[in-house]
Parts: C-alpha cells; structure tokens; sequence
C-alpha cells in the first residue's frame, strides 16, 4: 500500500478497504458530474427543464417553477435509488470481490470472464479516471466561481 505521509499506519485493513470504496463511490459521482456539468454547458436539458441555467445558478432556479421542482424531485429519487441499489448485495447471496464491487449479481458486462490481471488493470483506470474526474469537477466549479472560463469559446456557466 502506497501511504508516503502515514496516514495509515496505525490502521486496519477494514479502514482503508472502506477509504477506498469510499475513494471509488466519490470517483464514480464526479465523472458522472463532469459528463453533466458539460452536458448542460453544451444547451442540453430534459424535457421541461429548458429555462433552467447551468452550473450554480441551477439549484435556485429548480425551485422557482413547477417544471423545475419536478427535475428536482427526480434527481432526489435517483440518488436514492443509486443509494439503496449500489450496495453489495449479502442479501441475494452475492459477495463483493472488492471495494467498490456494486455488482449486486443482476448485472454483468464481461467481468466474470475476464482474467485476475484485466480485472487489476480496471479496476486500476477506474480508480485514476475517477481522481481526475473528481480534479475536473472540482477545477469546473472553481472556475465558475471565479467567473473564469475554461470552455471552448468561453462559455461561462450560469452567466
């Protein structure tokens, strides 16, 4: 384990296996954040929500109309539901292979049938996507708050 401060060394394996599944949840959050952040950018919205802004100024605006409040209550009952289903799933009979494992045994794409070092090497890209994505979107709204753009054209969310 690559701990060059020590922040783990008094620690178990059971704190940093839920540090990395902790790690990975937040990598997989802010590269679905940075596909939307850019998305909205881009003048795409669901139906019924085409007067919302982008970025920051969304949020107040989601309260102001009825439209709104129903894009709000639909990403309300996602995060719930993404909450309640992205678990390891002990009840179906279905252990995690790792941290991070939400495979729940209802869904497979291949993994099963990939080797022990195309699973590592994943896994791997997953994980450094998900730093980045987490540097992307942190950068995104640094930015916005500045009123600094870094899009093409210099598109400045929510302005």
């Amino acid at each position: 384990m690559f701990d060059p401060m020590g922040l783990l060394a008094d620690e178990d394996q059971a704190t940093f296996d839920r540090l990395r599944e902790v790690e990975i949840k937040h990598g997989r959050i802010s590269m679905l954040a940075v596909a939307g952040y850019l998305t909205t950018a881009a003048g795409i919205r669901f139906p019924g929500a085409e007067e919302i802004p982008d970025g920051f100024a969304a949020f107040p605006a989601l309260l102001k109309s009825s439209d709104g409040q129903n894009v709000a209550a639909q990403m309300v009952a996602f995060f719930a539901l993404a909450e309640i289903v992205n678990r390891e799933a002990s009840w179906a009979g279905v252990k995690a292979e790792f941290p991070g494992d939400y495979r729940n045994g209802a869904i497979d794409f291949g993994w099963d049938k990939l080797d022990d070092d195309a699973k590592l090497k994943k896994r791997a890209i997953e994980l450094n996507n998900g730093r980045a994505a987490q540097m992307g979107i942190l950068g995104l709204m640094v930015h916005e708050q500045l009123g600094v753009s870094v899009l093409p054209g210099n598109y400045l969310p929510g302005h």
